[in-house]
């Protein structure tokens, strides 16, 4: 395999790797359930920036991509720590086909380059020039996702706040839908559950990319987890905070066998 391109487990090193790789490289270590993936290091998405031939042969021909629905994300130097998280900074290829993996490459690359995330950069005191590498996942096709926070970012209190909806996790991100939400103790009781009004889902597209889907009438204010699911959050929230430590912000989604995935973990920023 190209050095350039290295299974996820094997992303170790921030500064070739950047910090979303090397942060799924230690959950997938510690046993998590982690989609499987690649990490392209920082040289190769310069070189497939550049329409590098040889750098965009060497990612369509990489074995360990699957031709399946894929997910391209950022993963800059820096990124995803407590001082600067880089949210809705830089880009995320949701449903890419092996076939055009480079050019989501592409996007991602110049994502770090808008004015709005330079002048994060800027904002946060981090060197001009942005160095980000990328990660190719297999997706997870979603019953529904959303996002865990191990301590409540509003308040401040020593709790789970979790919010989810159905279809994909970008729903509850954008805040496009108000999502169920759950909170739960320290030791997982369940101290609040509401339903949300959840109108829509974004869902893979036929071809590429992502839609908003109408949800069925019925099913807007249906949950969509239950408490069997909410115990599963509370044990993957344990399990990653010995690994990371307190303070998290974890997106997940929750496949058809109720097989609860980890997407992305990073600490709790304001």
């Amino acid at each position: 395999m190209d050095d350039r391109l290295v299974p996820l487990a094997q992303a170790i090193d921030e500064a070739a790797f950047g910090g979303k790789a090397v942060s799924l490289g230690a959950a997938i270590r510690a046993g998590l359930p982690v989609p499987p993936g690649v990490a392209v290091r920082t040289t190769m998405v310069n070189q497939v920036a550049a329409r590098e031939e040889q750098a965009i042969a060497a990612i369509l021909s990489c074995a360990e991509i699957p031709d399946v629905r894929l997910a391209v994300r950022s993963s800059a130097v820096g990124e995803d720590s407590a001082e600067a998280s880089f949210a809705g900074q830089h880009a995320t290829k949701l449903n890419v086909r092996k076939a055009s993996v480079h050019e989501a490459v592409h996007v991602v690359w110049a994502s770090a380059r808008t004015e709005s995330a330079l002048a994060y950069r800027t904002r946060k005191g981090l060197p001009a020039e942005p160095r980000i590498a990328a990660v190719v996942q297999m997706l997870v096709e979603p019953v529904a996702a959303g996002v865990l926070f191990t301590r409540n970012p509003i308040t401040g209190a020593d709790e789970r706040l979790i919010e989810a909806a159905w279809g994909l996790g970008e729903a509850v991100v954008s805040g496009i839908v108000v999502p169920d939400r759950a909170r739960l103790s320290p030791t997982g009781e369940i101290l609040e559950f509401e339903a949300g009004d959840k109108d829509v889902k974004i869902w893979y597209d036929e071809d590429a990319g992502t839609a908003e889907v109408p949800v069925e009438p019925a099913l807007r204010q249906t949950p969509c987890i239950a408490a069997p699911h909410l115990a599963k959050l509370h044990d993957l929230a344990e399990r990653c905070a010995r690994v990371w430590g307190p303070g998290l912000d974890i997106e997940w989604a929750l496949a058809g066998d109720d097989t609860i995935y980890l997407l992305q973990c990073r600490p709790i920023t304001t």
